[in-house]
């Protein structure tokens, strides 16, 4: 300690004295706030911050010991919130909280009320947009005081930059009955945005609103912006408050932050930093081929009534077993089944179903792909794909130019129903690669030449024959091909697999050469059946297809792939 410094009892004794000299006087919160200048500031982990809302315990259940069993299970950061109370009762429950949060080396910080903050010792405060300014709060709170602010909006966030938050709730990222929201929902891939604002700050932030066990995973690896900048850590209400079990829905959230913390940012592919060569590329194809073979994975396919038995067929030609379920009662159970989850909504039949399915498939890690059908051509379909992708994490998501532009918000390429118009994109590479850093995931683009990305590598694919274009549903059947191809990455990952710890990932396996994989298998099959003398034109060309793509190996593929890397 300086010569000349002082603890903060000595402080108090020195403003006690005065005061008892009638010197001047002190209120109780002048000298709480000399208490909290003497500290310095606490190095916060936001990684599970919990937010209190006792109207939400269950029926017997004590306020304090549901606080104390949270942070035992994993709490790094309590805001205690009383919207509906008086202001002695706040007080005195922020006191009892502060109690026991400092037990266990929690900060803890106060929603909305600066005087209680003050009064009580709190770490911090969290404030709203309609709240107290940060400027204003800053001025009445010592120097080491937390400050965070609710944001909606990028905007929201600039501002919140330029006032000196400390840290930043985004949202809300779910609706939610906790809390009476002022702005519409922006969903999980709402939070990048926002996220990007903070680049090259030391600001921090969490998602806020509907965050649970079941969606926390979605939510971090989905959030995570197009410059690479994750979140810092999840706002958790009723999934801990409401649970008779504090302790362990504490601790089921705080695995799978603390899991997904500890591994590289990734979007399904495995080699993001040490990059790809074309033979291993292709022995990776290869080797997904096999493994549908010899384990015959369940591929569900929700898809359109057009080309369901051309799906099926050429599922069962690749080696996999295909099934066409759409009703929502039935996706829990055909989420436990190891495999792949294929998800195109050429004829939007039965939304819930959809969004069921995937639901599931994140939980028991199966990988998705995501075929979103013209999806430019009605308002219904574009507001129908932002609700699926919200609702859950795709590994893939594969269309044509029209389609991906649609998805992308971009206005280079126009879509006319199911198809493209235009000449395309002027630089494709760059376009698959932006739209895999903003959905995190592989991006499939199909035309005369195919193009791949993990956000990273882009791979350029040039086979394929005209004749496909003269049959229905061939790009369906691409779709098919890489679900099925990524159905094979997933149980091959998963037999090397050595426990069944969380391990931060909603689908395992090498995505990028499944995508891959699946495009080749189409376009390099088409190639050799069109090639045969026996076929004369479309009628013709079909089933000789369907068996060249039942015929196809590693070797076939190795041969015949066009394929570079970029």
């Amino acid at each position: 300690m300086s010569r000349g410094a002082r603890t903060a009892p000595a402080v108090r004794a020195s403003v006690a004295a005065r005061d008892e000299h009638g010197l001047t006087r002190f209120t109780a919160l002048a000298i709480a706030r000399v208490d909290l200048a003497m500290a310095s500031k606490l190095a916060v982990d936001y990684s599970l911050y919990l937010v209190t809302g006792r109207d939400l315990l269950p029926s017997g259940k004590d306020y304090l010991e549901s606080l104390e069993e949270s942070l035992q299970g994993g709490v790094t950061l309590v805001q205690i919130r009383e919207k509906n109370t008086d202001t002695g009762e706040f007080l005195e429950i922020a006191k009892q909280s502060r109690a026991i949060c400092h037990k266990y080396n929690v900060p803890i910080l106060i929603n909305d009320r600066v005087d209680i903050a003050l009064a009580m010792g709190a770490d911090g405060v969290h404030i709203g947009q309609t709240d107290m300014p940060i400027s204003i709060a800053r001025s009445l709170l010592p120097p080491n005081a937390i400050i965070g602010m609710t944001c909606n909006t990028a905007e929201h966030v600039r501002q919140a930059v330029k006032d000196g938050a400390d840290y930043v709730g985004i949202g809300p990222v779910w609706a939610t009955q906790t809390k009476k929201v002022a702005h519409p929902v922006v969903g999980v891939r709402g939070l990048g945005e926002m996220l990007e604002v903070l680049d090259g700050t030391d600001i921090k932030a969490v998602a806020i609103a509907g965050i649970k066990s079941t969606n926390a995973l979605h939510c971090l690896h989905g959030g995570v912006s197009r410059t690479g900048h994750p979140l810092d850590g999840l706002a958790v209400v009723s999934d801990i408050v409401a649970s008779t079990e504090p302790r362990l829905a504490s601790h089921r959230l705080a695995t799978v932050i603390r899991a997904f913390k500890a591994r590289p940012l990734h979007r399904f592919s495995l080699s993001e930093s040490s990059g790809y060569t074309r033979e291993s590329l292709l022995k990776s194809v290869g080797s997904i081929l096999a493994a549908i073979k010899q384990n015959s994975p369940l591929v569900h396919q929700i898809t359109n009534n057009v080309v369901t038995t051309q799906s099926a067929n050429a599922t069962l030609a690749l080696g996999a077993s295909p099934i066409m379920a759409t009703s929502p009662e039935e996706m829990e159970d055909l989420g436990k089944i190891p495999g792949a989850l294929l998800i195109n909504f050429g004829t939007i039949q039965n939304l819930d179903g959809m969004l069921a399915a995937g639901r599931h498939a994140n939980s028991k890690k199966k990988p998705i792909v995501f075929d979103p059908v013209g999806v430019g051509a009605t308002k219904y379909r574009r507001e129908s794909a932002n609700t699926l992708l919200n609702t859950w994490q795709a590994t893939v998501i594969k269309g044509n130019a029209g389609e991906l532009a649609a998805l992308g918000n971009s206005s280079e390429v126009q879509a006319k129903g199911v198809d493209s118009v235009g000449q395309g994109f002027a630089d494709p590479a760059a376009f698959v690669r932006n739209l895999a850093c903003k959905e995190r995931c592989i991006i499939v683009l199909t035309g005369v030449t195919d193009w791949v990305s993990d956000g990273t590598t882009v791979v350029k694919l040039s086979n394929g024959h005209p004749l496909l274009g003269d049959i229905t549903g061939s790009g369906c059947m691409v779709g098919t091909s890489v679900a099925t191809f990524c159905a094979g990455a997933s149980l091959t990952a998963a037999a090397t697999r050595s426990s069944d710890q969380e391990d931060g990932v909603l689908a395992r396996g090498d995505m990028l050469a499944a995508a891959v994989g699946g495009v080749l298998a189409i376009t390099i099959a088409s190639e050799i059946a069109a090639a045969r003398p026996d076929v004369k034109g479309s009628g013709t060309f079909l089933p000789a297809f369907i068996d060249e793509l039942g015929q196809l190996t590693e070797e076939k593929i190795m041969n015949a792939a066009n394929i570079q890397i970029e």
